[in-house]
C-alpha cells in the first residue's frame, strides 16, 4: 500500500507503453517497417508494471504507443480493467517536429483509434514521442484540440538535444487558443542557479542521484507544485536485448536499467500518485502563444494570459 496519502500536494503516474525498439534514441537505426520482426517484450513488461502498482493500490496514466494498441488490445483492456487511465503516445512513434502537421494528423487520428477501439472508451489525453512538441512544433497544439483531446504532457521545460522548450512554465498551465483551451502538463524541473534540471523519470530516474531527486521532488510539494512522473515498461526489463546503435543511445537507454524497480518502489513509497486527470483543478495559470511576429529578441513562446 502507499504510505504516503497525506502528501499535501496531487501528483501524476504516467507510463508511457512502449517496446525497447520504438527509442527515439534508435530510430535511425531500427526501421518502422522492421518493427513487426522485432522480438516485443512490451507486453509482459507492461503487465510488469500492473503488478507493481496493485501492490501499491495505485492508479496511474497509461500514454500507449497505437501500434502497441493495435497489436495488443487486450493488453490495453487490462490497463483500463485494472482502473487505470488511458492516453495516446502516436502511432509511430514519430517526434512532432520531424512530421508535417497532416502526417501528424494522420498519425494521431490513427493511433486514437486503435487505441479507442481496443478499450471501448474515449481517450482525451495526449503525451508526443520523447516530449517533442518544441518551438518548432507549437502548430500541434491545435491539431490536438481540433482531435479532442483536452490536456497534453508532451513539453518539457528543459531542453537538450532531443526535446524541450526551456522558457515554457514549469508548472502545469492552460494553453489558450482560438480553438479552445488545452491543459499542458510539464515535467517536473528544478532550477539551480539559470538552469533547469530535470528531476526524475525515463533516464533522470535511473541515472541522477536519488537523495537528489527526493530533494528536489520535496521541494516541488512544499511549493505546492504537483509531481508528474514517468516512465516506460522497458525500463523495467534488465534483460532486454541490445541495439547496435551509437555509444552515447546505448549509455542513455541502458544505464541504470537495473535500478528501475528498485527506485521505483521507493519513490512510490515516499510520494502519492494518481492519474493525470486527477491534477485538473490544480491548473490554474492561463498563458497564450506568443505571435510569431513578436518573438524576435523575446525568448518566451508563452505569454501570460491577460484577458484579452
Amino acid at each position: 500500500m502507499n504510505n504516503a496519502t497525506d502528501q499535501p500536494c496531487r501528483n501524476a503516474l504516467t507510463v508511457d507503453v512502449e517496446d525497447y525498439f520504438h527509442a527515439s534514441l534508435f530510430r535511425d537505426y531500427i526501421a518502422y517497417e522492421s518493427w513487426d520482426c522485432m522480438e516485443c517484450r512490451v507486453e509482459r513488461n507492461t503487465r510488469s508494471v500492473l503488478e507493481l502498482l496493485a501492490k501499491f493500490d495505485l492508479r496511474a496514466t497509461f500514454f500507449v504507443l497505437g501500434w502497441v494498441a493495435r497489436r495488443y488490445p487486450s493488453l490495453v483492456r487490462e490497463i483500463q480493467a485494472a482502473g487505470h487511465e488511458l492516453g495516446c503516445h502516436s502511432f509511430a512513434h514519430r517526434l512532432v517536429y520531424e512530421q508535417t502537421p497532416e502526417e501528424f494528423r494522420t498519425d494521431t487520428r490513427r493511433a486514437l483509434a486503435a487505441i479507442e477501439d481496443a478499450a471501448g472508451v474515449p481517450v482525451r489525453a495526449y503525451r508526443a514521442p520523447s516530449f517533442s512538441i518544441t518551438e518548432r512544433s507549437l502548430w500541434a497544439i491545435e491539431i490536438l484540440l481540433e482531435l479532442g483531446f483536452t490536456s497534453d504532457s508532451s513539453i518539457f521545460p528543459f531542453r537538450n538535444f532531443l526535446y524541450g522548450i526551456a522558457t515554457a512554465p514549469r508548472r502545469p498551465f492552460r494553453i489558450r487558443t482560438q480553438s479552445g483551451d488545452l491543459m499542458e502538463f510539464t515535467l517536473p524541473t528544478m532550477k539551480i542557479g539559470r538552469w533547469a534540471v530535470p528531476l526524475t523519470g525515463g533516464a533522470y530516474l535511473r541515472l541522477l542521484p536519488y537523495r537528489f531527486q527526493v530533494f528536489g521532488l520535496n521541494g516541488l510539494i512544499s511549493r505546492g507544485e504537483p509531481i508528474i512522473f514517468y516512465f516506460h515498461p522497458w525500463e523495467l526489463d534488465v534483460d532486454q536485448p541490445r541495439v547496435a546503435a551509437p555509444r552515447h543511445a546505448k549509455l542513455i537507454h541502458y544505464a541504470g536499467l537495473h535500478r528501475t524497480e528498485r527506485r521505483l518502489r521507493r519513490l512510490l513509497s515516499r510520494f502519492a500518485f494518481g492519474k493525470l486527470s486527477e491534477l485538473a483543478s490544480t491548473v490554474t495559470s492561463v498563458y497564450e502563444l506568443t505571435p510569431r511576429s513578436a518573438l524576435k529578441g523575446h525568448a518566451d513562446v508563452f505569454t501570460l494570459w491577460a484577458g484579452k
